[in-house]
């Protein structure tokens, strides 16, 4: 297909195309003559799994860059393409260091070794998470620590029902637009049905009389 072609079928304009091709996030099209060249469903594909970075996933050209650099090193385990993809979508908070912080770190890296993930205890998401801790112990509320293993709970099964999900793919590129996808619209759906849950939870303990 001609480039105007490819803009209509992904819904992506032409000068849009011919910019990521010039930041090196597509591929250039295979060249029919001087001025002319033919793309396929490659460059759907791609260019799908970038408007899904950026689009949904809120990545800057850099960022999508790094995605896709991975995405393309075939000798990349594809769990090291997810973590590559998934850890650009984990909220970065600006904390002062402190001692609050340094406990909250602690204690994310025991909850870590405590339940056996392999994950990095320094890595962007649990930094995010030592961050909200020290957070509620500065707002006076520490002791909510006491439910993060009910968290945890659920965060597990929601984990492996996400990666029944993706498991159902099979291309590459398929597998890190199905994390970006499910990740930022799956926190929006999981907000969604805990605000739910919490108006009928309040219902039950306060809002119902004898």
């Amino acid at each position: 297909m001609r480039i105007g072609e490819l803009s209509r079928t992904t819904g992506v304009s032409v000068p849009t195309i011919k910019f990521y091709v010039r930041e090196g996030l597509l591929p250039a099209g295979e060249l029919t003559s001087p001025n002319q060249a033919s793309y396929g469903e490659t460059h759907v594909r791609r260019l799908r799994l970038i408007r899904a970075l950026m689009d949904v996933g809120g990545l800057s050209v850099a960022a999508v860059r790094e995605v896709i650099v991975a995405v393309d090193d075939s000798e990349r385990p594809v769990h090291k393409v997810l973590g590559a993809a998934a850890s650009r979508l984990v909220p970065r908070y600006g904390h002062e260091p402190g001692a609050g912080m340094e406990e909250a770190r602690e204690r994310v890296a025991d909850l870590i070794a405590e339940r056996g993930w392999h994950t990095h205890e320094g890595g962007p998401a649990a930094e995010a998470l030592a961050t909200a801790l020290a957070a509620l112990e500065d707002a006076g509320h520490g002791a909510f620590t006491e439910v993060l293993g009910a968290y945890a709970d659920a965060a597990e099964r929601v984990a492996r029902v996400d990666l029944e999900y993706v498991a159902h793919h099979v291309a590459r590129e398929e597998v890190v637009e199905s994390v970006v996808v499910g990740t930022v619209l799956g926190d929006a759906i999981f907000s969604a049905l805990r605000r739910i849950a919490h108006a009928d939870a309040s219902d039950r303990a306060f809002g119902r009389t004898t």
